[in-house]
């Protein structure tokens, strides 16, 4: 497979386990299920989620850095990185918790991170 979208598609699924490590518990407790767990608790379950992300993160940026060999250099794999995460962020938001809703400003805020891929990629 082209490593460069190889890269995408490693980096869209680090960022699902991500944001599951990150915000997931909060749906967990909300639900009832982690509500009554100390925060010591909810730590080391989102470390347990974050360690799938890093399996998936860490070869993502190893075979798509330009100084191994890939195609993207560092700020092209950061950049990428921030609107992958936003656009898994929305998607988990807007199924796990219906209260979330998209504005303007969020539509304009994420059309200026798409502005910013495509500054990134401009010779």
């Amino acid at each position: 497979m082209n490593p460069a979208i190889l890269t995408v598609i490693l980096l869209v699924v680090s960022n699902i386990f991500m944001i599951f490590a990150w915000y997931g518990h909060l749906k967990l407790s909300s639900a009832g299920i982690t509500s009554s767990w100390p925060v010591w608790g909810i730590i080391l379950l989102s470390w347990g989620i974050a360690l799938f992300e890093y399996c998936f993160q860490v070869p993502a940026n190893r075979m798509g850095f330009a100084e191994n060999g890939g195609p993207y250099s560092l700020l092209q794999l950061k950049v990428m990185q921030e609107v992958i995460t936003i656009v898994v962020f929305v998607v988990f938001s807007m199924v796990m918790f219906k209260d979330f809703h998209l504005q303007w400003n969020h539509g304009l805020a994420f059309l200026f991170l798409v502005a910013a891929v495509y500054l990134v990629f401009m010779k």
